[in-house]
C-alpha cells in the first residue's frame, strides 16, 4: 500500500562529506537494504550523539518530520576513491558497489606549508591563502634534515657548501669555548628556490645560514637596528630620467650582503647543523661580522656600504639616503640606488658603469645582472628605438590571484564599483558573520594589493584606501569589495607605467583633489594627489585626512597643502640629482581652494583652518610651485577620490601614461 501524502518523508542517512561544485551534503541512505543509494540534500538535521562504528537504536530526526525508526549505523569511508559522480540536480543515483564496514578512518593532516596560514571558507571547499612573494615553491625543505633527505639533496648540499665558503672567506666568525654564564644564539638553515630573471633560465638553489635573532636582548646583543632603503618613488624618478635622457641602466646584486657588516657587540652563536668542526664540537662561533637574522645586520651593512661610497667621492642624497651620485668629467652624472643588497646603476656611458662595477667588486663580492630587468617584483623592459621604458608587475599579480584562488574569476573594468557603500551598516553584526570573517585572509589580501599599488598601480590607490580602513573588523561586504579589486586585476594584469621622452618639456606636474566626507563611517575627507615627471606618474597618494573638514573648500585646501609638500620634496630630489625642470605646477579643480591659497585675507568661513596649512602661501610667494585651476574632466587625481565609470577611469589613466604595453 502506498504511503499517504501526510505520512513522514524523513530518511535516516549517514553523512559522507561535501560534494564538489554543489551546495549541500553527500549522504548514504540505509533505510532500504535493497536500494542503498547516494543522495545530495541541503535539508539535513544532524544527530551528533550517534557515533560511527556503534550499533544502537537512535531516533530518526533527519528532516522536519517526527518519525521514529530503529536502524543500524554503518561505517562509511568518506574518502572512498571509486564513488560515481553525483548529479548536481540532487537526483538519486544507483551505486552498484557496497560500503566497506568497520574500516578505520584515514587521518588527514594539514600540510606543513599551511601551518601559519589562515583558511578561506568558500561555499564548496576550503582554500588556503598563501603568502604572496617572489616564488611559490612548495617543495622547499624546512630544515637541514629535510634537505639532505629530499630528492634534490645534492643541489641543496652544493648550495650549503657555497654559503659556508662565503662565510669563511668573509671571516664571519672564529670558534671559541663558550664563556661561563653566556647563552649562545641559535642558527638554522633557510632554503629557497629562486626563479631566473628570464623565464628560460633554470631555478637557482639557495641556502642561507640565519641566526635566531629573536633570542637577542636589547642593550646587550644590539642597540640601534634602523636601516634605510631607497623609496619606490625615487626608483620611478630614476626610471623617468633614464628613459627621457636615454641613459644606460644596469643592475647588481651583492652576494651575502649582511656578512660585510662589522659587529660592534660580542655575540656567540652555536655551530650550524651539518658543519660541526671535527675536534671542536663543543665550541661556539664568536661572530666578527654581521649575519642574516641578527637584528642589527641591516644597519651594519648599510653603514659599511655608505662609508665605502663616500670614500670614493660619491655624494649621499639628502632627500633619500640610499641614493648616491657623482658628477663626471663630461658634466653628466652617474647614479646608484640601493635597496638592501639590490642596486640600480644609471649613467650616460656604459664605460662609467663598468668602472663603478669594478670599484664595487674590489670591496664586495658582487653578481652582475646586466641590464635591469626586474627589481622588487617590478619588471622592466625598454624599447630604445621608440624611447620608451615599461614597468609592470604582471607576474606578481598573476601569482597573487593564483594564491588566493581568483585566477579564474570574471574580470571587471574598474577597481571599485559605485554600489559599494561601505559605511557603519556593513560592519559585522552577527557571531556567524564574525566567525566567517575570522577564517578569511582579509589582511593578507589587502596587504598584497597594497604592495602592487605602491609599486606600479596608481589606479588601485582609492580602492585599497577604502578596504584598508576595515582591517581591524571587516565584514562580508568588505570582503566582496576586496574580491572585486582582484577581479579588476584579473583583467588588467598587463597594465604598466610607460616612461617616454615625448613629453620632455612637461616637467614636474602635480594634480590634487579631494572627496568631501569620503569616509562614510567617520565622515573624514580624502587627500589625493598624483605627480608626473615627463608625462608619466612617479608619485601618488590617496589617504584619509587627519581631521574632519567642515566644508568642501577646506577639504580641497588640505589636499592642496599635502600636494604642495610632496611637490617640494620631489623638486628637491630632482634638483639634487642634477636634473633641472622648468615647469613646476600643481593643478587643482577647486576654484575656492585655489583662491584661498593665493589670498591671505581671512573671513568667517576659513579662519578656523589650522595655521600650519597656510605655509602654502609662502610657497606661492617664493615661486617654488605655482597653483593653477584645472577642469575636473582633465584632473587624473579624480580617480583617486571615488569610483568612476569605465570611460572616465580609462581617461584618467591615459592622462598619467598608465596603460597596456
Amino acid at each position: 500500500m502506498n504511503d499517504g501524502k501526510l505520512e513522514p518523508r524523513a530518511m535516516k542517512c549517514i553523512f559522507l562529506g561535501y560534494p564538489t561544485g554543489v551546495k549541500g551534503y553527500r549522504l548514504w541512505c540505509t533505510e532500504n537494504n535493497r536500494n542503498k543509494r547516494f543522495i545530495i540534500s541541503r535539508d539535513v538535521t544532524f544527530n551528533e550523539s550517534a557515533m560511527f562504528g556503534q550499533k544502537e537504536e537512535v531516533e530518526n530526526i533527519a528532516g522536519n518530520k517526527g518519525v521514529h525508526q530503529k536502524v543500524e549505523l554503518e561505517v562509511e569511508d568518506s574518502n572512498k576513491e571509486n564513488l560515481d559522480p553525483i548529479d548536481q540536480s540532487s537526483n538519486v543515483q544507483e551505486e552498484p558497489q557496497s560500503i566497506a564496514t568497520r574500516r578505520t578512518k584515514r587521518e588527514i593532516r594539514k600540510p606543513a606549508r599551511y601551518a601559519d596560514v589562515t583558511c578561506v571558507v568558500d561555499t564548496n571547499s576550503v582554500s588556503y591563502a598563501l603568502a604572496v612573494g617572489e616564488n611559490l615553491y612548495y617543495d622547499e625543505p624546512k630544515s637541514y634534515k629535510n634537505a639532505i633527505q629530499s630528492k634534490e639533496a645534492s643541489e641543496w648540499l652544493i648550495a650549503m657548501n657555497e654559503e659556508m665558503q662565503s662565510l669563511k672567506k668573509n671571516q664571519t666568525w672564529e670558534l671559541v669555548p663558550l664563556p661561563k654564564g653566556v647563552k649562545p644564539v641559535g642558527c638554522k638553515w633557510v632554503f629557497k628556490k629562486k626563479e631566473g630573471i628570464l623565464d628560460v633560465e633554470p631555478s637557482r638553489f639557495k641556502a642561507r645560514l640565519v641566526a635566531k635573532g629573536f633570542s637577542q636582548k636589547e642593550g646587550i646583543d644590539y642597540h640601534e637596528v634602523f636601516s634605510p632603503v631607497v623609496k619606490h618613488k625615487t626608483i620611478r624618478v630614476l626610471l623617468a630620467m633614464v628613459s627621457a635622457l636615454d641613459m644606460e641602466l644596469e643592475q647588481l646584486d651583492v652576494k651575502t650582503a649582511f656578512l660585510h657588516g662589522n659587529l660592534e657587540e660580542q655575540i656567540y652563536m652555536s655551530q650550524p647543523d651539518g658543519f660541526l668542526e671535527v675536534g671542536k664540537e663543543n665550541h661556539v662561533c664568536l661572530l666578527k661580522k654581521s649575519l642574516y637574522g641578527l637584528k642589527q645586520s641591516p644597519r651594519q651593512w648599510y653603514k659599511r656600504f655608505d662609508a665605502f661610497m663616500v670614500s670614493y667621492n660619491f655624494v649621499r642624497n639628502e632627500f633619500d639616503n640610499c641614493v648616491y651620485s657623482r658628477k663626471l668629467q663630461d658634466g653628466s652624472y652617474i647614479y646608484l640606488l640601493l635597496y638592501v643588497d639590490d642596486m640600480l646603476i644609471a649613467a650616460k656611458s656604459k664605460t662609467d658603469i663598468d668602472a663603478l662595477k669594478a670599484m664595487l667588486n674590489s670591496e664586495f663580492e658582487m653578481k652582475d645582472l646586466g641590464a635591469a630587468k626586474k627589481i622588487l617584483g617590478m619588471e622592466i623592459w625598454r624599447d630604445r628605438n621608440a624611447g620608451l621604458l615599461y614597468v609592470s608587475q604582471k607576474k606578481y599579480i598573476e601569482k597573487l590571484l593564483q594564491s588566493f584562488q581568483m585566477e579564474n574569476s570574471k574580470p571587471v573594468s574598474t577597481p571599485l564599483a559605485a554600489h559599494f557603500k561601505l559605511d557603519a551598516s556593513t560592519l559585522p553584526s552577527t557571531d556567524e558573520e564574525k566567525d566567517y570573517m575570522n577564517k578569511v585572509p582579509y589582511s593578507s589580501v589587502v596587504g598584497s594589493l597594497m604592495y602592487a599599488m605602491v609599486c606600479t598601480r596608481p589606479d588601485l590607490a582609492h580602492a585599497v584606501s577604502v578596504v584598508s580602513r576595515f582591517m581591524g573588523n571587516p565584514g562580508k561586504a568588505h570582503w566582496e569589495a576586496v574580491k572585486w579589486i582582484m577581479r579588476y586585476l584579473k583583467g588588467t594584469s598587463n597594465i604598466c607605467l610607460v616612461y617616454g621622452s615625448n613629453d620632455i618639456e612637461c616637467g614636474l606636474i602635480g594634480y590634487a583633489d579631494s572627496d568631501y566626507g569620503g569616509n562614510l563611517v567617520k565622515r573624514r575627507s580624502l587627500t589625493c594627489y598624483i605627480f608626473t615627471l615627463y608625462g608619466c606618474a612617479i608619485s601618488w597618494k590617496a589617504t584619509l585626512q587627519p581631521t574632519v573638514a567642515l566644508s568642501t573648500t577646506e577639504a580641497e585646501y588640505m589636499s592642496l597643502t599635502e600636494g604642495v609638500k610632496e611637490g617640494i620634496w620631489l623638486q628637491g630630489l630632482i634638483d639634487s640629482l642634477g636634473l633641472h625642470v622648468q615647469r613646476r605646477i600643481l593643478y587643482c579643480d577647486s576654484q575656492s581652494a585655489s583662491c584661498l591659497a593665493k589670498n591671505s585675507v581671512y573671513h568667517e568661513r576659513s579662519k578656523h583652518i589650522d595655521v600650519r596649512l597656510n605655509f602654502i602661501r609662502d610657497v606661492i610667494e617664493n615661486k617654488s610651485f605655482s597653483i593653477e585651476k584645472i577642469s575636473t574632466v582633465d584632473n587624473p587625481a579624480d580617480m583617486l577620490t571615488k569610483p568612476l565609470s569605465s570611460a572616465k577611469f580609462k581617461h584618467s589613466l591615459d592622462l598619467v601614461n598608465v596603460r597596456i604595453a
